[in-house]
């Protein structure tokens, strides 16, 4: 395909150019490694009054649990709470067959943290932001699966 190509950057893509780029990258994944299917899974940790003092929010996808944020209020820290929410998410990636865990920090939230839980550093950015680095870690549990839970083949 020949011709000319504009390019534009805003901060307000309209609907349509929203749908278009999403459509054209879901089209792209799906060719590669089936649908997507996501789910998302709260897990929480309450005081004797119901009111949530951490908790986890993790998203299921393509075999693995996401672990998009953890967080236990100040109150409740070096009390084992962090461990008790995480090893939730890996039961749950467990209960799902998932093949691990995996999720992202900075340096001035928690890498020892997950270090000491067994994961492992995929990844880093330095100054990201200014001054700190932004940590990849994942905890595998199982080796590839079999090929009709693997469509794309991944190891």
């Amino acid at each position: 395909m020949t011709g000319d190509l504009s390019i534009a950057v805003t901060a307000e893509p309209s609907a349509e150019e929203r749908h278009a780029v999403g459509r054209g990258l879901g089209a792209h994944n799906r060719a590669a490694y089936g649908k997507l299917s996501r789910e998302e899974r709260w897990i929480l940790a309450r005081d004797a009054a119901g009111a949530v003092q951490g908790g986890a929010r993790c998203e299921l996808a393509w075999d693995w649990v996401y672990v998009d944020w953890l967080w236990v209020a100040e109150a409740w820290r070096r009390q084992g709470l962090g461990s008790r929410l995480l090893a939730a998410a890996e039961a749950l990636a467990r209960e799902q067959g998932c093949r691990g865990v995996h999720l992202n920090t900075w340096s001035f939230q928690a890498p020892d943290f997950y270090r000491k839980q067994g994961y492992a550093e995929v990844g880093r950015v330095e100054d990201m932001p200014p001054g700190a680095v932004r940590y990849w870690f994942a905890k595998r549990f199982q080796g590839p699966l079999p090929p009709d839970r693997n469509p794309g083949g991944m190891p």
